[in-house]
This record gives structure tokens, sequence and C-alpha cells, in this order.
């Protein structure tokens, strides 16, 4: 950005939440056009959050509705992510605030996303649509700098969850506790788990407690972008369900509720969505402008 440039406007938008209090905030920056990688990673470092989200114009082959098709890019303020759920949402409030309910696309560096955006007697919800996932393994000796650097006993862990890396946009180690004290109990290594996920190629680690069938409890440390946890995870909730699923634990077609953030008093949540015969997630949640 030049020096002569006006600075473009930054807001602040919160994602699985219709609360400003609630869920995970977002940076949004609706024109990013004068914008370099500096000037971005320096406004997302500048308010904080675990995300922010820049638009440009579309590539031409993205297709979709005149007006409501964009590039999208989310910066932490330690660096480039290649996806972000929350961020996505947060955008997609912002964006239908200005130009109203209705289909969105934005083009990702992992590819093109989908949102619906409707309104619900005065709250605005966003559905994303996850690039198609897929999970692997993880070795053990991974496994167990992991739980070392999350200071958890492996006897901690549910063994009806095995861990697994789950893609849905971004890669995120899932790790189920046993009980919800194990969940409530996070106090990491930073700079430990931090190492193991650059070398995993990790943007969180999942954390999840099952509460019912159907209703989970997670929680998401971020070290690698700069933030020791991150309060609602859209992408890791993407690949959550991705991963459920594939492992047989939830059936093929589901609606899963995750609740996020009420550890550290930002209470969200995250309505995943599974469709038979359809690989990709869901992700849906409400937001709001943080005055």
């Amino acid at each position: 950005m030049t020096t002569n440039a006006p600075r473009p406007e930054v807001l602040r938008y919160t994602a699985f939440s219709s609360a400003p209090d609630g869920g995970n905030p977002a940076g949004v920056v609706l024109d990013a056009t004068a914008l370099d990688d500096n000037d971005m990673l320096a406004i997302a470092a500048d308010l904080g959050y675990s995300e922010s989200a820049f638009l440009t114009a579309p590539p031409e082959s993205l297709g979709g509705q005149e007006g409501r098709a964009y590039s999208i890019r989310y910066f932490s303020p330690k660096a480039e992510v290649p996806f972000c759920g929350h961020a996505t949402v947060a955008t997609a409030v912002a964006l239908a605030e200005r130009i109203g309910p209705g289909e969105l696309v934005f083009a990702t560096r992992v590819g093109a996303v989908p949102v619906e955006v409707a309104e619900e007697g005065g709250t605005v919800r966003a559905t994303l649509t996850s690039v198609e996932p897929h999970i692997e393994e993880i070795a053990d000796a991974d496994l167990t700098e992991a739980l070392a650097a999350l200071g958890w006993p492996a006897a901690d862990l549910d063994p009806a969850f095995p861990p697994r890396v789950a893609f849905a946009g971004a890669r995120h180690l899932v790790l189920a506790a046993a009980t919800r004290a194990r969940l409530a109990d996070l106090a990491y290594d930073f700079a430990r788990l931090e190492a193991l996920m650059h070398r995993l190629d990790l943007t969180t680690v999942q954390l999840v407690w099952r509460e019912s069938a159907t209703v989970f409890h997670v929680r998401d440390p971020f070290p690698v972008g700069g933030v020791v946890e991150d309060p609602a995870t859209g992408a890791a909730a993407a690949a959550f369900g991705a991963y459920a699923r594939e492992l047989g634990l939830v059936p093929e077609d589901a609606v899963l509720t995750l609740h996020q953030g009420e550890d550290l008093g930002r209470p969200g949540e995250l309505t995943v969505m599974l469709r038979a015969g359809d690989a990709r997630v869901r992700v849906s949640g409400t937001g709001a402008r943080i005055s």
C-alpha cells in the first residue's frame, strides 16, 4: 500500500454467535485491492484476532452471481492460512448487511467455497460448504509428542475416537478427551506444540469431548497463528465432521452441534451438516458486528 493511498476500512465481526461478545472475532476488509501481503499481515497483527479476511475481485473462472463472488485471503497475526471458517462466516455476514442475504462464492487458496446467507428473525446466519475433505493417520511418535506438549496422559483420551489428522480446507489434528474436565484443563507448552504443528502442517489441534450422540464440546489451540486458543473454529468443525463420518462415529447423514468458546468466556455454537452422497461438509453459524 502506498503511503498516499487511504487505509481501507477494517470491519470487526464475530462468527458463530449473535452476540458481539461471543463466538470468534475476525477482521474483515471488503476491498483489499490496494493491499500487499505485508499490509494484510500488519492489519491482522494489529487486530490480534486469530484471523482476518481480505477480499479482492474474483478470478474469471470462479463463477457465481455478479457482485456476489470474491477472492478471499486469510491472515493470522503471524502468517497467512489457507482457509478459515469463522472469518468466512464473518465476511458473509458483513456482506449480507450491505448487499442482502443470498448466495456468495469465495475463491480461496484451497478451492471455491460457496456460502448461503439467510436472515432468520433479525439474525443473519451463514452456511459454508467445504472443499472435499479427507483424513489420515498420525504417526505414533507424533501423537506422543502432541500429548506431551498438551500435558495430556494417553489414558485421558477417549478410545472411541482414534487420533487422526483431518482436512476440509486446512489440516487439524483431532484428539478426543474422555471427560469434560480434561477438555477444560488446557495449559500447554506453546513453543513445543507450535514446533510440532509446523512440522505436520497443522492449522489447529481440534480437541473434542462428546456430550451426546450429536453434541460435542471443542477447543482449538492455535500457536502457529500466534494465539493460544481459537474461540470458534469453522475449518476445524468441517474437518471434524468429515472425521466423525468417515470413522462411522456419526451417521452419514447427520446434524452435529459443536459448542466452543465457553472455557474462554466467548461461547459460540457451530452447526455441522453431513449429507449422504456428498463428501463435502457444511458449517453454519450466526454472526454479529462488533461495535
